[in-house]
């Protein structure tokens, strides 16, 4: 059976054009998500240490996005195809192919993770030993910002991504995922929506303890 990892680095693989025509707006029309990675930037250069890793980077909007806002930021993907068009997109940046379950990065090297919608895809039973690997890259106090669909429901819900399966997940669940993982969440935001799906807009920020 294909392991859910290589099944979403083909779906993300064939759609690599359109992907990155829906979502090169570098969130100029998502005023929310928006201001939580300005936040998120703001507190890392105020740690001075200002190394971020955009994971699941897809075709390289954020890491130019923040970039800009003062980061010493590069891009990591899943998908070599996604990598091949944010290196021809923004050539001034680095780009490498990697899985969030094993980051080329060594340990406590970072000042700030940004998982923005990267970690849907992945089984719930499988995301403790991703935010581990999270953690391990981050240095004491460095930071996390994880958007992601948020449902009312009491456990996550499989539903069908326009691209590949997804989860979305109760945000206080998420939370004590994060916990676990020795990230500690000191702010969220929900907000209604920006597609028909339904769920909530969720953005978890944490800190490593």
């Amino acid at each position: 059976m294909m392991e859910h990892q290589d099944e979403t680095r083909a779906a993300y693989d064939g759609v690599v054009e359109l992907y990155a025509s829906m979502f090169a707006d570098r969130l100029e029309t998502r005023p929310f998500a928006r201001a939580m990675v300005d936040t998120f930037a703001e507190l890392v250069r105020g740690s001075g240490n200002t190394r971020v890793a955009d994971v699941g980077c897809g075709p390289g909007h954020l890491t130019a996005m923040l970039h800009d806002l003062g980061l010493d930021a590069f891009g990591l993907d899943l998908s070599p195809a996604m990598v091949d068009h944010a290196r021809r997109a923004h050539p001034a940046l680095r780009f490498d192919e990697a899985r969030m379950e094993a980051l080329p990065v060594e340990d406590g090297a970072l000042g700030g993770l940004l998982a923005h919608y990267s970690m849907i895809h992945t089984p719930p039973g499988a995301l403790p030993a991703l935010l581990a690997e999270q953690a391990r890259v981050l240095a004491p106090g460095g930071l996390l910002l994880v958007s992601l669909f948020a449902t009312d429901a009491p456990e996550p819900v499989r539903f069908d991504h326009k691209v590949t399966p997804a989860y979305s997940w109760p945000a206080d669940q998420f939370a004590e995922l994060l916990a676990g993982a020795g990230l500690v969440t000191f702010a969220r935001l929900l907000h209604d929506p920006a597609s028909e799906r339904g769920f909530l807009d969720a953005h978890l920020l944490a800190r490593l303890s």
